[in-house]
């Protein structure tokens, strides 16, 4: 029996959000909290007052949360709240669950160790977060409140808060710390990125050639991709003449390139990196007449 689409997209978003909160924890969990690593965002605010103060990080994190989707509610309105309510409420949970299960577990006492892979746990857990269509809720909330309000950039806003962040947590910490803390951020946001764009990023090629059709039924026949074929004109004889344009993994770059030189040596091809596809053969099965 086929599922709905509707009904896979659901499961897979669920599976994706709760993956990436019980990633986020692990990582804390494993290798930021044992190194005592400087941190951002709600986490680093809460070492802050933990340090401060002496209150649970898991119960700060907690209340944190749900003080900000009151805020979510305020400003950015209920379907906003609705879809980030999960995933906000489940990483201080799942943090609690593996402080209560794993105790005092530690993998490394290199501080290098455990910067690079908080940072790259912490980048991987957060794209599978985003990939599932939810937020990790907390300080993400008032950045996008000034977004809205005050037209403030959100990448601006959080390198700020960040920076502020770690700055609050600099009085119970060397300079050194502040260097790993630099690069744990540095190394998030890179993997975080790069975490966005896995699977999804494919080739755009462009060919200008004299055998048009040929190429174009060969690329359609060989390579099993579809083409689209645009009006251009050559810029100095201003001659009219078709562009083929056409998206392909990474791995078919190869064959495409081999066919077109293999039908015209002459061709003229530009090819680009493009961050996401959307449609038929890429987000959605091919259809066959």
């Amino acid at each position: 029996m086929k599922m709905n689409p509707k009904t896979h997209a659901a499961l897979r978003s669920a599976a994706l959000m709760i993956g990436g909160n019980i990633l986020y924890a692990l990582t804390v969990k494993l290798f930021l909290l044992p190194a005592n690593l400087m941190s951002s965002g709600t986490t680093g605010l809460g070492l802050a007052v933990q340090h401060l103060t002496g209150f649970s990080l898991t119960t700060f994190i907690f209340i944190f949360n749900v003080l900000m989707l009151f805020v979510a509610w305020a400003f950015l309105g209920r379907k906003f709240v609705l879809s980030t309510i999960a995933s906000s409420l489940m990483y201080p949970v799942f943090l609690e669950i593996l402080n209560r299960t794993l105790g005092d577990v530690v993998i490394t006492q290199n501080m290098l160790l455990n910067t690079l892979f908080a940072g790259m746990g912490l980048g991987l857990a957060l794209g599978t977060v985003l990939h599932s269509g939810a937020s990790t809720g907390g300080l993400d909330i008032p950045l996008l409140v000034l977004q809205k309000y005050f037209r403030i950039p959100v990448s601006v806003s959080l390198y700020v808060m960040d920076f502020c962040i770690l700055l609050t947590q600099l009085s119970y910490h060397t300079a050194e710390d502040m260097l790993y803390g630099v690069l744990l951020l540095l190394l998030t946001s890179l993997v975080l990125n790069k975490t966005l764009i896995f699977g999804v990023s494919k080739t755009e090629v462009k060919i200008i050639s004299e055998k048009t059709d040929e190429i174009r039924q060969a690329i359609l026949s060989d390579v099993d991709r579809g083409v689209t074929l645009l009006n251009g004109a050559g810029g100095y004889e201003r001659k009219p003449r078709e562009v083929i344009m056409t998206v392909v993994s990474n791995r078919e770059l190869v064959k495409i390139e081999r066919l077109v030189r293999a039908v015209d040596p002459n061709a003229f091809m530009i090819v680009s990196r493009v961050s996401e596809v959307w449609g038929r053969g890429f987000s959605k099965e091919k259809k066959y007449r």
